[in-house]
């Protein structure tokens, strides 16, 4: 066993001030160690996601664990590891490439924060399934579908807002998270959108880039176009600027930081 010490960052992201926006911490490393450690530490930060980094030639490979698993794409953990190797680490860079499970991830610093190139999640309608509908404790609309999440539109933002669900149920639905959404009921937002993940240990995230993958093209096939700004109704709440371009999905977002340090720990 070696005793280790690496740099830590929190910060909050998809907001411009503290304390909103979704929390994520970033950290730098040399290497990967075993799965089973970057999960403790994962763990141990309990937030929603924690985003490892390895320098890779001019490029960075970038892994996100939740505090009870490893997810294949997260947004708001990217947006932050971005401001991190853009503001601490490479000052004045404006362009860097994340390599993950996802692909290569192309996060560009704008004028307004951050634009992230993420793949598309498309999905299928489907029966809607009556244990969703139980575990919601709501009457979708429709109900779609992929590999990922199960997309719920509900018929207005109120009751989108009031919704309580049960977690333990959903957990056993046999998707990894839900989205439910709804058209907004103000003329700022396209849409709103919750998003419930008690599968992955996070029973409800403040504000989810790789759910707005999965928004993107069903509101584009909704509303007939391909740009959105959104609001995700969570306690902490969150704005999103998407759009769809062909089958990947740019988010904008800003990030604040809110505490920089070191962890400390052995490694075999």
């Amino acid at each position: 066993m070696k005793r280790t010490r690496l740099p830590i960052y929190h910060l909050d992201a998809f907001t411009t001030r503290a304390f909103a926006g979704n929390p994520a911490a970033v950290m730098l490393m040399d290497r990967f160690p075993d799965d089973a450690l970057l999960q403790r530490i994962a763990a141990e930060n309990n937030l929603s996601e924690t985003a490892f980094l390895v320098r890779e030639g001019n490029d960075y490979r970038l892994r996100w664990f939740t505090p009870t698993t490893e997810v294949p794409l997260c947004g708001h953990a990217t947006l932050a590891s971005a401001a991190v190797v853009m503001l601490r680490l490479e000052p004045g860079r404006n362009v860097v490439v994340f390599h993950s499970l996802s692909g290569p991830l192309t996060v560009r610093k704008i004028e307004t924060g951050f634009l992230m190139n993420f793949p598309a999640r498309p999905s299928q309608l489907v029966t809607t399934p009556r244990m969703l509908a139980q575990a919601l404790g709501a009457d979708p609309i429709e109900v779609f579908s992929n590999e990922f999440n199960y997309l719920a539109l509900l018929e207005s933002e109120r009751e989108l807002c009031e919704l309580k669900p049960d977690m333990e149920a959903l957990a056993g639905i046999g998707r990894p998270g839900v989205i439910v959404t709804a058209a907004s009921s103000e003329k700022h937002y396209d849409f709103v959108s919750r998003y419930f993940a008690p599968a992955k240990g996070i029973p409800e995230d403040p504000v989810t880039g790789a759910a707005h993958c999965m928004l993107a093209p069903y509101w584009a096939s909704r509303l007939g176009k391909t740009e959105f700004h959104a609001f995700q109704a969570s306690r902490r709440g969150g704005e999103v600027t998407c759009r769809l371009v062909g089958d990947r999905v740019e988010l904008e977002g800003a990030c604040v930081f809110y505490l920089e340090g070191e962890a400390e720990f052995d490694v075999d």
